[in-house]
């Protein structure tokens, strides 16, 4: 019988933890746990110099190979976090012999480095390193061994390394070329961005120096940044695995270029941009040294069918694609004259200066429609819609029936509906089988859904050709009359809304009228409907953003009655129990809870006018105080009832007035009572500012004042972290695009450190600085793992800001750009390009800008009045998303000048762009450090 041979493996991995933590390694073996982290190998701490080494060993058999990834945990190994990237695979040296020690001397993989394996790096940025097409070469050894023998295995990953290179270690000994680059030991890649390289030396040959450098095609070499790397023999290891990590480079930084969809204008559009416009909008973004575009949602929004429906972020359906981007001149080869001549019409009809959303999208499925009749049965047997259709049929199928039910019904509103109202599957195999009088109906929605995947998958497939990553974005809800919710419902929590609560953008908080989300629910299948959602971004985008990333921390919820943002709580959160305030000396619920409505108010806010207010919305329950009657005691009921009562005609004139008076009135309140446990309670926004908190005692007063601060910025800290990390590790995990996260606003202390922890790239905006007791951020101050911007959709351009806040003006002016000059009036070419430069010459990894504000670089892209290139109003909830380019995307690729000025800017601050040749290639040489 053979005798199997065993070998000793002892992990050491340099890692800092906190009290109470420790390390484990998970792994696909079972001596590994299986992936089971509490059956895990766990390590031992070792103080070694002023490092903490984690040291843990495993006995097995030669040929053992297994992947892994290191995992902190607490006293009940429950994980608290996990490596990023790709696991690790352990593969034994070849030669092993029975009873050899291998030492692996790892590195922890943190977020950061991992991010150079995603898609948009690694399929588009760098896919010319071509390394799926390098030879595959393991690292053998070429000689036997003798007692005194060392096997030291270098191992490196280089994510980022340029076409042709190569890769050597050099240091202080002369196997490895005595930091001569030319000298040093070639390493072999492996696959997955990995070199190794096995070298035999002596133990009385260490400690030995060394690191590692590129070798360029045409033989330049770069030797990698920072300290030298080093390797002592401090145990009877025969074979020593250095796993260092990745390669020290200097900090890779890219621009971008961001325009919604629907602004983007060329010379084949009807009236709005077309996905087969973005190949347009990439060669731009290429001659102006580019690497990436981002657009806005892209999702079919059409649930009220008029012009509502611009609001690209209350998606009907998250998968679907919004025809409205569907360029109907390319669905087939063969339009009749007919209707070619009907296209070239409504070409110069819907040529506007705005987008009419409503004609554009008439106009487009009136042409697809009169094409589809058409050529119907040779598209629909095709083999490629076939394919399409069995991909896709899990969401497609549900959203044509609801488009057909929508149309049929006359509203989105699936409550409406009678019997379809509850969805069921049986109830949707019946309504798209084949034979019904409605059937062609359901396969136009197929066609379309089919057409818009293939235009967007051709402008798509061009970006990255063009190593151009195309940037989606992510919405935080979808509405609450769509597909999801109708599918789903148990998904979400159809008796409330989500928003804001108030910041820079709105002093009463936004309500965006999306139901939140059921994430117990959720949880049930791993977020599989999340996971779905991101699947199919993926199918176009090589990097998303994600909208409102504090909701997947906590998100500020709303009863469905309310109208404004401003009588919230977040979910989840701590509320103050009845208990708890009773031990505060805090008793009076009704008082505090209820709105807090006194004669003199009524007379102070209203005039003589109150009388009027008073009969028409409030009931006297005793004297001199006040109450809202049972049908206007909702911010939605007030609403109804200032449109519809008999009496309207007393306050016509006046009504906005009215409204806000009576909302101030509803909103008068110090605690807001849960509606599902009438004994917890969560203290308003900006309490100190109502007359009801105005009127307490001292005492209550003070209690309130320190409630609140716990509330909102101590007592949820743990939970909202805790809430992040079962969530967002889902989305990341669900593709791998590199992920981008809107963390404006009101931000909780957890929430970057989370951010880090995730590998999420933060988001600054110069007037919304981050940093406390700042007017406006500076760049130059930026962390690395950020997207910097002068502006963004969701606030004003930088000229119109300009020409719009005076006292800010003068204040940048002086403050930023260091001049006691009086600021010109309008925002000058010059200005502009201060702005733009901090922010391509900051440390952030990306700086995008709004196509708007690059133009203004130049005068003749500034004739149009500056308020007309704002994207979105957040304080206005019916703001009509139409901002379109002036120019189409043909004579912007003629402007050579501009193109040529945005490339300046970029090559100066030393930003990576399409066609830059890397640092070795460039012909740095390496010596001896």
């Amino acid at each position: 019988m053979v005798k199997s041979l065993h070998v000793t493996v002892i992990f050491k991995l340099p890692y800092y933890t906190q009290w109470g933590q420790s390390l484990v390694i998970a792994g696909s073996e079972p001596a590994l746990g299986s992936w089971n982290v509490k059956q895990g190998l766990a390590l031992s701490p070792v103080h070694q110099g002023n490092a903490l080494i984690w040291c843990g060993q495993l006995s097995v058999a030669a040929g053992f190979t297994c992947e892994y990834s290191y995992h902190v945990v607490d006293d009940h190994k429950n994980v608290l976090r996990w490596e990023s990237g790709e696991k690790k695979k352990l593969v034994l040296p070849e030669g092993v012999q029975d009873g050899d020690v291998v030492e692996i001397r790892d590195w922890w993989q943190d977020a950061s480095e991992a991010l150079f394996l995603r898609s948009a790096f690694k399929n588009v940025i760098f896919s010319e390193n071509e390394n799926a097409k390098r030879e595959l070469k393991s690292a053998s050894l070429s000689k036997s061994l003798d007692p005194e023998d060392i096997v030291v295995q270098f191992i490196i990953s280089c994510p980022r390394l340029g076409a042709g290179s190569t890769v050597v270690v050099t240091g202080s000994n002369p196997s490895i070329g005595n930091w001569r680059a030319q000298d040093g030991l070639k390493l072999n890649y492996v696959g997955d961005s990995i070199w190794k390289a096995n070298c035999v030396l002596r133990k009385s040959e260490f400690p030995v120096k060394y690191k590692y450098c590129q070798i360029s095609e045409a033989g330049a070499s770069t030797l990698e940044f920072g300290p030298n790397r080093e390797v002592d023999v401090d145990s009877p290891s025969r074979y020593i695995l250095l796993s260092d990590g990745s390669l020290r480079e200097s900090p890779w930084r890219g621009a971008g270029v961001a325009v919604p969809m629907f602004s983007i204008r060329s010379n084949e559009d009807l009236g709005v941009g077309e996905f087969l416009d973005l190949k347009l909008l990439v060669d731009w973004a290429v001659n102006s040294g580019f690497h990436l575009v981002q657009i806005l949602p892209i999702n079919d929004t059409s649930v009220h069918q008029m012009w509502w429906d611009s609001y690209p972020y209350s998606s009907l359906s998250v998968f679907a694609l919004h025809p409205l981007y569907l360029r109907v001149q390319a669905l087939s080869d063969a339009i009749p004259k007919d209707v070619k001549e009907e296209i070239l019409q409504a070409k110069k009809q819907l040529d506007k200066k705005d987008v009419d959303y409503e004609a554009a999208m008439a106009t487009k499925l009136s042409i697809a429609k009169k094409i589809f009749n058409l050529e119907k049965d040779k598209v629909l047997s095709s083999a490629s819609f076939k394919k399409f259709l069995s991909e896709n049929e899990e969401w497609l199928k549900p959203y044509a029936v609801f488009c057909f039910l929508r149309d049929f019904f006359e509203t989105s509103d699936h409550s409406q509906w009678g019997r379809f109202s509850q969805f069921s599957k049986e109830k949707l195999d019946k309504l798209v089988a084949e034979g019904t009088l409605h059937h062609d109906i359901i396969r136009f929605h197929y066609y379309i859904q089919y057409h818009l995947y293939t235009q967007l998958s051709e402008a798509a497939a061009y970006a990255r050709k063009n190593k151009v990553i195309l940037k989606g974005d992510l919405p935080i809800g979808v509405d609450r009359n769509s597909v999801d919710t109708w599918v789903y419902p148990t998904l979400f929590r159809m008796n409330t809304a989500t928003g804001a609560p108030p910041d820079y953008f709105d002093k009463n908080g936004q309500n965006w009228g999306f139901p939140t989300y059921n994430w117990e629910e959720m949880s049930k299948d791993n977020y599989g409907w999340w996971r779905a959602r991101l699947t199919q971004m993926a199918k176009y985008f090589t990097a998303y953003r994600i909208d409102h990333i504090l909701g997947f921390f906590r998100i500020w919820e709303l009863p469905d009655h309310a109208a404004t943002g401003l009588i919230g709580k977040f979910r989840p959160s701590i509320p103050l129990s009845q208990e708890e305030l009773l031990g505060d000396g805090i008793w009076d619920f009704d008082r505090m809870s209820r709105p807090y409505i006194r004669q003199d108010m009524l007379e102070e806010k209203f005039g003589s006018f109150w009388t009027v207010i008073a009969a028409n919305f409030l009931n006297e329950y005793q004297k001199q105080c006040y109450e809202f009657k049972e049908e206007c005691n909702t911010e939605k009921k007030i609403i109804a009832k200032l449109k519809t009562s008999p009496e309207k005609s007393l306050w016509l004139e006046k009504e906005d007035s009215v409204r806000r008076g009576l909302f101030d009135l509803l909103q008068n309140i110090v605690l807001i009572r849960d509606p599902e446990d009438p004994t917890k309670f969560y203290p308003r926004f900006n309490l100190e500012d109502t007359s009801n908190f105005r009127d307490l005692d001292e005492h209550s007063k003070n209690v309130l004042r320190r409630l609140y601060y716990d509330y909102y910025f101590t007592r949820q800290e743990n939970l909202w972290r805790q809430n992040a990390l079962k969530t967002l590790p889902v989305l990341l995990d669900a593709s791998d695009m590199l992920a981008c996260g809107e963390d404006l606003g009101l931000i909780p202390a957890c929430v970057h450190p989370v951010m880090q922890e995730l590998g999420l790239i933060g988001l600054r905006i110069q007037r919304m600085p981050s940093e406390p007791n700042c007017e406006f951020g500076i760049p130059s101050q930026y962390s690395y793992m950020t997207v910097c911007a002068p502006s963004c959709h969701d606030c004003s351009t930088l000229r119109a800001w300009w020409e719009e806040e005076a006292g800010r003006r003068s204040r940048f002016y002086k403050g930023v750009i260091g001049s006691d000059k009086e600021p010109p009036s309008r925002c000058t070419p010059e200005v502009v390009h201060f702005i733009v430069q901090q922010h391509f010459d900051a440390p952030s990894m990306w700086a995008i800008f709004p196509l708007q504000d690059l133009l203004a670089l130049k005068d003749k892209y500034t004739t149009r009045p500056a308020v007309e290139e704002t994207i979105n109003d957040p304080t206005n909830p019916k703001h009509y998303w139409r901002f379109r380019l002036h120019v189409p995307l043909e004579s912007m690729l003629e402007d050579k000048d501009i193109q040529a000025t945005i490339k300046d800017l970029v090559t100066s601050s030393g930003r990576s762009f399409p066609g830059k040749k890397t640092e070795a290639s460039k012909g740095q040489s390496s010596g001896k450090p």
